[in-house]
C-alpha cells in the first residue's frame, strides 16, 4: 500500500450532479486537484462552466429520462456526487401538495433515479462510488423543515439499501450529512442575523462552514482512502449533532 497515494483519483472519472454552486463546486475542483477527470453536471451549464474544472454537461435533473440520458452519454465513472437539492421552509400546515411533491421530485426521487440509472453500469463493471447528500436533518428536526427532512431521512434509507444490494459487486453508496453551510440553499437564514447566529452557536466549532470543507468527504469516499466503506452517513456538521444546546453548566 503506496499511502502517499491514498486520495489520488488518478485515470479515475467523476461527475457531480450539481456542479454548477455551492457544495458541487467546491467538490469537483476537489476531485479535479486529485486527479480525477470531472464532469460538471448541473442545470445552469453556463455555472459548470464556471467552476472551472473539466467538461461541463447540461442536465435537468427532473426532466423525465435526463438521469438516464445523462448516463447512457457519460459512459464509465468511477465516481458520482450528487448534491442538488431544494427546500421550502413552511411548517406543515402551510404547506401545498405541490411544494412537497417539488422537494420529495428533486431530493428523494432524483435520488432514486440516480442511483438505478448509474449503479446499474458500475454493478456490471464491479466498481464506482455513489455518494449522496443527506443533512443534519436526516436525523434532527426544527419546525419549517417536515418534508425536507423527511426526503434527507429517506435519502439514508435509500442509499444504505443500494449498499447493501451493490456492494457484493464491488460497489459503494454512502451519504454524507452537512450542518448548516454556506450556500445558495441557505440564502434565507444568512439575511438574519439572529437567526445565521443562532445556527453559528449550535454546533461545537460555534460556525457556519464554508462549502470548500465538505470536498474533503468527497474525495475520501470518492477514492481509495475508504474501500471498505459503504451504508455510512458521514457527519460533517461542526459537531452540531454531538452537542446538545450551547448552556455550559457551571464546573462545581
Amino acid at each position: 500500500m503506496n499511502y502517499a497515494d491514498l486520495f489520488r483519483m488518478d485515470g479515475r472519472r467523476a461527475v457531480v450532479l450539481g456542479g454548477g454552486s455551492g457544495i458541487g463546486r467546491e467538490a469537483a475542483r476537489a476531485l479535479a486537484a486529485h486527479g480525477a477527470s470531472v464532469v460538471c453536471a448541473d442545470r445552469d451549464v453556463a455555472a459548470a462552466q464556471e467552476t472551472g474544472v473539466g467538461e461541463a454537461y447540461e442536465i435537468d435533473l427532473l426532466e423525465p429520462g435526463a438521469v438516464a440520458r445523462a448516463a447512457a452519454d457519460l459512459g464509465d465513472l468511477d465516481a458520482v456526487v450528487l448534491t442538488a437539492g431544494v427546500n421550502v421552509r413552511k411548517r406543515l400546515l402551510d404547506y401545498t401538495r405541490e411544494e412537497f411533491d417539488r422537494v420529495v421530485a428533486l431530493n428523494l426521487g432524483v435520488a432514486f433515479e440516480v442511483l438505478r440509472a448509474f449503479g446499474e453500469p458500475m454493478v456490471a463493471r464491479g466498481r464506482g462510488s455513489i455518494i449522496g447528500f443527506s443533512s443534519i436533518r436526516g436525523t434532527t428536526v426544527e419546525p419549517g423543515q417536515g418534508p425536507y427532512a423527511a426526503t434527507k431521512g429517506g435519502l439514508v434509507q435509500l442509499f444504505r439499501t443500494a449498499a447493501a444490494e451493490f456492494g457484493p459487486a464491488g460497489v459503494r453508496v454512502n451519504a454524507i450529512a452537512p450542518g448548516v453551510v454556506e450556500t445558495p440553499l441557505t440564502a434565507q437564514i444568512k439575511a438574519q442575523p439572529d437567526w445565521y447566529a443562532a445556527y453559528a452557536e449550535k454546533g461545537a466549532l460555534g460556525r457556519w462552514a464554508r462549502a470548500d470543507e465538505l470536498a474533503g468527504a468527497v474525495v475520501y469516499l470518492a477514492s481509495g482512502a475508504s474501500t471498505f466503506v459503504t451504508g455510512s452517513v458521514l457527519a460533517v456538521d461542526g459537531g452540531w449533532t454531538a452537542v446538545d444546546g450551547r448552556f455550559e453548566p457551571p464546573a462545581s
